[in-house]
């Protein structure tokens, strides 16, 4: 565990105990409590010079991911996008969840990258970094902007979110659903009430979650369930969160292990001394296991599943307990033939 200086306390709501110094910062700071809140919410706007953001790493089952906003109101302590904020000069701890960045013009922007003559359709995720339905969604709308573009011209999509805010959008979705255009996946990291507000202290409860699952299930969309991520010693219920998605509807289901990439480390480590300080050594001791005696290792080929003994009985749980409750049976596959470049210029068609 890393020696901190200052005194911690948890922050009602918060993920993250402190504004964690980025790497590119140039200033020391200290902590001092002047006995005054800082904390209040805070959005700002960037003109979006681009939606759709390529993948080209191996370990990713898709190619092409948009997110609507930097920083995320849920604040969960083990978020592998906590580190991008320090490419804004804004900490990975407190800044990340308070701080949101929305995407000014981001709807306009992908419906000329997918109008451009050069364009191949290929898989979309949206929310594949920061949760594209947090709470401002609600009064921003930049995540439906996006899915109306897709549907005008008839692109598959899939979406990444541990909110109940997607229901809102399946008016949308449902449709494109029957198309075989859209897929949705439910993020439920534990179904133990008390331990989800401590690890996404602003996200939706595991069991409104399910409600979710179900919700989306009757109205004939493709749900599957992210267990993600695994952490030793921490959420140990993932056969228990897999039965109950199964039964709300959810029919696929993929997971993580927990990662901690650069600043994440930090964050993650105080959130562990605050909430279960007797079991830290205990939790980072497995993490390391699995990641070849170190915190974090960003090997193409086990930064998302680990390695080790630890690593492989996660997997051989997972695999039984999806064997048991009928998921990953068969593979959703959308349709990327049905797109149609021209109806995003807002051009007729004959079919």
């Amino acid at each position: 565990m890393a020696d901190f200086k200052i005194p911690l306390q948890t922050l009602k709501g918060r993920g993250a105990a402190m504004r964690n110094a980025h790497r590119f910062e140039q200033e020391a700071r200290a902590a001092f409590d002047d006995g005054w809140s800082t904390w209040d919410e805070a959005l700002a706007w960037e003109d979006a010079r681009s939606a759709l953001v390529g993948n080209d790493s191996p370990d990713i089952a898709f190619d092409q991911s948009i997110n609507p906003y930097r920083g995320c109101e849920h604040g969960c302590s083990y978020c592998y996008a906590r580190p991008t904020h320090s490419y804004l000069g804004l900490s990975p701890g407190l800044d990340f969840e308070r701080v949101i960045i929305a995407k000014r013009g981001l709807a306009g922007q992908l419906r000329r990258e997918l109008s451009a003559p050069t364009y191949q359709p290929s898989m979309i995720v949206i929310g594949s970094v920061t949760d594209g339905y947090q709470p401002v969604e609600r009064e921003l709308g930049l995540t439906r902007a996006l899915i109306e573009v897709l549907r005008e011209a008839r692109h598959p999509f899939s979406v990444i979110t541990k909110s109940s805010g997607v229901e809102r959008d399946l008016d949308l979705i449902a449709p494109m659903a029957a198309q075989r255009l859209a897929a949705v996946y439910v993020t439920i990291t534990t179904l133990d009430g008390e331990l989800a507000r401590q690890l996404e202290p602003r996200a939706a409860s595991p069991q409104r979650r399910l409600r979710t699952i179900r919700a989306l299930a009757e109205a004939g969309v493709p749900v599957g369930v992210s267990v993600a991520p695994q952490i030793p010693f921490i959420n140990e219920d993932m056969e228990q969160v897999l039965e109950a998605a199964a039964q709300a509807g959810a029919t696929s289901a993929f997971y993580t292990v927990l990662r901690l990439p650069w600043e994440l480390n930090e964050v993650f480590q105080q959130w562990l001394s605050l909430h279960y300080p007797q079991r830290a050594a205990r939790v980072m001791a497995r993490i390391q296991e699995m990641r070849g005696g170190k915190d974090y290792d960003s090997h193409y080929a086990t930064r998302m599943k680990g390695s080790g003994l630890w690593a492989d009985l996660i997997r051989q749980r997972f695999h039984r307990a999806c064997a048991r409750h009928g998921l990953n049976r068969g593979r959703v596959e959308l349709d990327l033939s049905l797109f149609r470049p021209g109806l995003a210029r807002g051009q007729g068609s004959l079919f």
